[in-house]
């Protein structure tokens, strides 16, 4: 039996080889799955929010998508990985609350989900699946001894991506 590996809320953990990687409730939130096939590095990266203000006091990289996906990928290259074999699969970013108004904050899970897309985008990374959007939490797991995911979703079939 494989390990399996917590990711927490802006956190980010990797393996070689084999282990699963797990984060639990992603709502607003987004799981960024980053793979070698060749290396068989996997990373999970669990993003709280788009991107880190200019002045920002918080040091944490993985709570944003624009640091945090470039650490990983970082991490990843030091222990093997080639940017150029890495791919990723994302899922969460729900709309998790109906605010009045229809501010940003009600519809943090889309802008998470854009500030994601762009910059896998900017750092050439293509997505190969997503399950995104959408209103209801998602448990994420990932194999990385074969870069397949599963989405567990309460009252919600298995989705294997």
């Amino acid at each position: 039996m494989s390990k399996e590996i917590t990711v927490g809320i802006a956190d980010m953990k990797f393996t070689r080889m084999e282990g699963r990687l797990i984060t639990y409730a992603l709502g607003s939130c987004v799981g960024v799955c980053l793979y070698d096939p060749v290396a068989k590095i996997g990373a999970m990266v669990h993003i709280m929010l788009p991107k880190k203000l200019e002045n920002g006091g918080d040091g944490n990289v993985y709570k944003f998508a624009d640091t945090g996906i470039r650490a990983t990928v970082r991490k990843m290259e030091v222990f093997g990985a080639v940017k150029r074999r890495i791919t990723a699969k994302i899922a969460g970013g729900a709309k998790m609350f109906d605010i009045p108004g229809g501010g940003a904050l009600g519809n943090i899970g889309q802008r998470n989900v854009e500030s994601v897309r762009q910059t896998l985008k900017e750092e050439s990374i293509p997505i190969l699946s997503e399950n995104v959007g959408a209103n209801y939490a998602r448990t994420l797991i990932f194999d990385c001894s074969n870069g397949q995911g599963n989405i567990r979703s309460f009252g919600r079939k298995e989705v294997i991506f």
